[in-house]
């Protein structure tokens, strides 16, 4: 089992934005620390829902603190990027950490961001699956060109290339997953042989039905058996994780902190064309993810996520850790889900 934190950046009422990213930072290299699998870094523009603004930074930034932990971005946003300027920047990070960085890609929502970064509401609504392939392309051949709807231009030379330098040691190309939200986001992730970043909203009993759609749609789309096995295993389910000395105990620190961050953050998402948007009850919101994550005693978290990965067949977790909104308290989590769950799994 890969047990790994997701990191928001998550500003609480009250904190300022560099607080949120130092506690970011320092949750990071505490998972390191307290032997986690990986850590995966969240990108959000214009909210305190999280105030990274580009997860492919501070992944870097994460890379270079740290030596053996996986780091990954969960999403990076392509919408919002050209798919060609973050596949350099995925190449760079996997040649220079030795083969550690996972990257996750999204389609995102119809925020503002696409007003602003003048992709446009298309990029959103039909340019997810062209987007997607130039970047796979870039990733895994020599010479790219494009003669997209959204993105055209002549023949060049990929540089850096991702399979230079690790022949033998590490993955030829960085791993790519999914975040998939809807039944047509997880055909195309199972017809390009992606595995999935399933999100934290979801429970066992959906997450086990997108995984089997996932692999209808895979085999479906003349992908062998042998690799969609493969693929399979890298799926990953992202979760929240509280650890108490009882369940009400765990309970109660997110119950109390977490709403306060949800009404601010995500009444604070802006649509680019005015459509209405149903905004979650934080207070319910925030039961929920108590109800469905491992949220409790060191025994009952670790037995969670073995009834997680039984019921799913996803082995893989990246969980939000900062959900007290307080540092000590936050490191607190880290070195107990290290230090007492990762035992009990292992």
């Amino acid at each position: 089992m890969d047990v790994g934190a997701f990191i928001l950046a998550a500003q609480f009422p009250g904190q300022g934005q560099g607080e949120a990213l130092h506690r970011a930072v320092r949750s990071a290299e505490l998972c390191e620390e307290t032997g986690l699998d990986a850590v995966w870094v969240a990108e959000h523009h214009f909210v305190p829902y999280g105030v990274c603004p580009s997860a492919v930074t501070l992944a870097a930034l994460l890379l270079g603190r740290t030596r053996r932990i996986g780091v990954g971005t969960a999403v990076s946003v392509l919408p919002t990027a050209h798919p060609v300027a973050l596949g350099e920047q995925a190449a760079l990070l996997h040649l220079l950490s030795g083969g550690r960085f996972t990257l996750g890609v999204g389609r995102g929502g119809p925020w503002v961001d696409l007003e602003v970064f003048g992709s446009g509401l298309g990029a959103y609504e039909r340019g997810f699956p062209e987007s997607l392939d130039l970047l796979l392309r870039w990733l895994r051949e020599p010479r790219v060109g494009a003669d997209g709807e959204r993105f055209a231009f002549r023949e060049v030379a990929v540089v850096p290339r991702a399979d230079d330098a690790l022949a033998g040691r590490a993955a030829d190309t960085p791993p790519v997953v999914v975040a998939c939200t809807s039944p047509s986001s997880v055909r195309l992730a199972a017809e390009r042989g992606l595995p999935m970043l399933l999100g934290m909203h979801c429970g066992d009993e959906e997450k086990a039905e997108v995984v089997g759609l996932w692999r209808k749609s895979a085999l479906a789309a003349g992908r062998s058996p042998e690799h969609v096995e493969a693929a399979a295993a890298r799926h990953v389910s992202a979760g929240v994780v509280q650890i108490g000395d009882t369940r009400p105990a765990a309970a109660e620190v997110l119950t109390k902190a977490m709403p306060g961050w949800l009404r601010q953050g995500l009444e604070a998402h802006v649509t680019v064309d005015g459509r209405e948007r149903r905004m979650r009850d934080p207070v319910g919101y925030a039961e929920l993810l108590c109800g469905l994550h491992p949220v409790g005693s060191p025994r009952l978290c670790a037995d969670r996520l073995a009834a997680t990965a039984e019921r799913t067949g996803i082995h893989r977790f990246a969980l939000l850790v900062e959900g007290s909104g307080d540092l000590a308290a936050t490191e607190e989590n880290v070195r107990r889900l290290g230090g007492e769950v990762l035992p009990l799994l292992r």
